[in-house]
């Protein structure tokens, strides 16, 4: 066995004379590589499908880092205002000029607001800074330590950072690093007057706090307490980073803390609102040729919404949902560009036609075919195939172009409605109208009722923004693009069609509008016939009544402007409701290769069951370790070379609520020793066995599977069932 490999957690030194590293290593650490390693070979590298995957997700990284960068430039310059200000200041009383950044609660997403407060203060030389982790500050010794050592830490990394622009091949600098025993607030005071002269005294010493609520309410006060008694002498500026509201600050802080401290709030955006943004922008931005099934985008957003608030963890696994797209192989690599997918076309092998070909929207495409020939050589000559795929691929393209801009008119049209029927954001109606066939569904019918409530000043409003917006989105998001002027010559007409009927709402009365047809005529006619009596009369002007009810129940316009509002919304309905916004499954042939939709696999790898796993991993190893040793014929089979831990555990499971440890030491030992012999089971137990059965039954208790029993000391509890 290679002595570097161990089950246990271990860390091997090699000593091979090397010194601590000075700048210039350090500098050529910080230099990535030309080539960085990767755990996929090259075959997998070098394939066009992973070449697609990686500009795709670069070229959406890019944009979801540089709308963050924007949606954080305004609260991070009012930060850097605030303690840049405070070096004007002079604060001879002990108050400590402390910022309040209410960060919301999607915790995940914090160090990165202020990692890039961070980068600001350094780039304009205003501070040093230092980060304090509510796990590092247990103690109000450590919760000092930390601070000293961080601030002095970050000096020295700001002034190599200096150095290596001012000259990369100057002399190693030596600077003595500070041992934590050494990292006092005297210590810091000594070297803050050292190391800065008079024209650097405004350099600040901010402190960030990013838990604020994670941390000791004792050590807290009694930090602010230091801070606030030395900030005469030091320019210390506090930022906590609060998650939930200032009524945790107020909580945490008496009236003798807080009064040492001069409190001002910021406030960031909040997470739903950041996460709409990088939907609307990003995500469902008509640049990209990917896209996420209905119930795949709406499994990511209800991760976001109901568990953890984190912009990061949805990014991340779109990003998984990306991966697992691109990876189904190189017929895969053709969601990207149509001029680059019509390069990609004759680099198809037989084995990527026949994924096409196994595509499920691939059979209604065969089906539709008349000629028996070209049926034929759609499904066996690949050539033929690939002739025809230019014009799939265009449809295809063309189509999800003439989605995004249907949805953003209906978006704008049903999105303020009362009760939002469809939904009020893009994101929920880019999922009704995937998942399903939204003209026929009753949400549908209501949204067009309410539009046909409307006045004729708001509905008239109402239809000339969803207009101007869709002319925007056409002239800013699709202009630009490849197929842009193909999904502009499809879509104008429509948008004209719609324009000239909304004139005529506008030009449109209240009068009243009687046409009859020639039937109606005669049945009026007929029924007014002679009367004998007046029950025969009475007869007649009930049936009479009942037709008018029963008219005026179908909706049919009595008004110039009601058949007006009425043509105009039949003409959305049919012009770009039915034409465009089409489920995923009535979607163009070979959707699949631009459509995420295995949601299966995201839900599995994303949302882990550590139970299973658990289970699966105890009940049967050779699951996860593949070896022979451990390879069963049955599940429930006992043999010895299996890991003491699945011993015990499968054990484990023979047995009621109560355990007694020496039964189970006993069968323990049968099963490791491979005899049940009654003279082999009065003999006495081996130290060995015995040691290895005690950390076994540690093992599952640290698991949660047992805890050992009070009442009985020889016994154990089992916990699950």
């Amino acid at each position: 066995m290679d002595p570097t490999i161990s089950v246990s957690k271990g860390c091997f030194v090699y000593k091979n004379g090397a010194t601590r590293a000075g700048k210039k290593a350090a500098s050529k650490r910080k230099r990535p590589a030309a080539e960085s390693s990767s755990l996929l070979g090259k075959e997998i590298v070098q394939q066009p499908f992973y070449e697609e995957y990686r500009k795709a997700w670069n070229q959406i990284n890019d944009h979801i880092a540089d709308l963050q960068h924007r949606s954080y430039a305004r609260t991070l310059e009012q930060l850097v205002d605030f303690v840049v200000g405070q070096a004007e200041r002079a604060t001879p009383d002990e108050v400590l000029p402390t910022a309040a950044l209410l960060t919301g609660i999607n915790q995940p997403d914090h160090l990165s607001q202020f990692t890039a407060l961070t980068q600001r203060l350094h780039a304009q030389r205003a501070a040093m800074v230092c980060v304090l982790q509510s796990r590092d500050c247990v103690t109000l010794k450590a919760a000092v330590e930390s601070l000293v050592f961080g601030l002095v830490e970050d000096d020295a990394e700001v002034e190599q950072m200096e150095d290596e622009d001012e000259d990369e091949d100057g002399a190693e600098r030596d600077r003595k690093r500070l041992r934590r025993s050494q990292c006092t607030m005297k210590q810091l005071k000594s070297w803050y007057t050292n190391n800065f002269d008079s024209e650097q005294k405004h350099r600040q010493l901010v402190v960030i706090l990013p838990d604020f609520e994670c941390f000791n309410a004792s050590v807290l006060q009694d930090l602010i307490l230091i801070l606030s008694a030395h900030c005469g002498s030091l320019p210390f500026v506090l930022v906590l980073g609060v998650a939930t509201a200032m009524t945790a600050v107020h909580g945490t802080l008496p009236y003798h803390v807080s009064s040492k401290i001069r409190l001002r709030v910021f406030q960031t955006q909040a997470a739903p609102t950041g996460l709409n943004e990088v939907l609307d922008k990003v995500l469902l931005s008509p640049k990209y040729a990917f896209h996420l099934s209905g119930k795949t985008f709406k499994f990511l957003t209800h991760i976001f919404l109901y568990y953890d608030f984190s912009i990061h963890g949805f990014i991340q696994g779109f990003k998984y949902c990306l991966m697992e797209h691109f990876f189904g192989g190189n017929a895969y690599a053709l969601c990207t560009d149509y001029s680059k997918a019509l390069g990609r076309i004759k680099q198809l092998t037989h084995d990527d036609m026949e994924t096409i070909r196994r595509l499920p929207s691939f059979r209604p495409y065969v089906e539709q075919i008349n000629d028996c020939k070209r049926i034929i050589a759609v499904l066996t000559d690949d050539d033929y195939l690939k002739k025809k795929l230019p014009q799939l691929l265009r449809d295809c393209l063309l189509h999800f172009l003439l989605f995004r801009c249907s949805l953003e008119f209906l978006t704008e049209l049903v999105g303020d409605l009362p009760r939002c029927p469809l939904g009020k954001l893009r994101r929920e109606l880019y999922v009704n109208c995937l998942n399903r066939a939204v003209i026929s569904t009753p949400e549908y019918k209501e949204c067009q009722q309410m539009l046909s409530f409307l006045s004729k000043d708001e509905f008239v409003a109402k239809m000339n923004r969803a207009l101007e917006r869709t002319e925007h989105f056409l002239v800013e998001e699709i202009a630009p693009l490849e197929l842009g002027e193909a999904c502009t010559a499809v879509l104008r007409p429509k948008l004209e069609a719609i324009r000239l009927a909304v004139d005529e709402v506008v030009k449109a009365t209240m009068a009243t509008v009687t046409t009859t047809s020639p039937n109606e005529t005669r049945q009026a006619t007929d029924h007014l016939t002679p009367v004998a009596s007046r029950q025969e009369l009475k007869d007649q002007l009930l049936q009479r009544s009942k037709e008018d009810k029963m008219r005026h129940q179908l909706n049919t316009p009595t008004t110039q402007f009601a058949r007006a509002l009425q043509k105009t919304l039949q003409l959305i309905e049919t012009e770009i409701v039915q034409d465009h916004l089409r489920a995923l499954q009535d979607a163009p042939p070979i959707h699949e290769l631009f459509v995420f939709s295995d949601i299966a696999t995201v839900r599995r790898n994303i949302i882990g069951a550590p139970r299973a796993a658990l289970h699966t991993a105890l009940n049967n190893p050779h699951f996860y370790m593949q070896c022979k040793c451990c390879e069963l014929q049955d599940q429930s089979l006992l043999v010895g070379t299996l890991p003491d831990l699945s011993v015990v555990y499968k054990l484990h499971l023979e047995c009621g609520r109560m355990i007694n440890l020496f039964d189970w030491l006993q069968a323990f030992r049968s099963v490791v020793s491979g005899s049940d012999n009654e003279e082999v089971a009065q003999e006495q137990i081996d130290p060995q066995i015995q040691a290895r059965f005690t950390r076994a039954v540690a093992e599952l208790q640290f698991l949660g599977y047992i805890k050992m029993s009070k009442r009985k000391t020889d016994h154990a509890t089992r916990l699950t069932w």
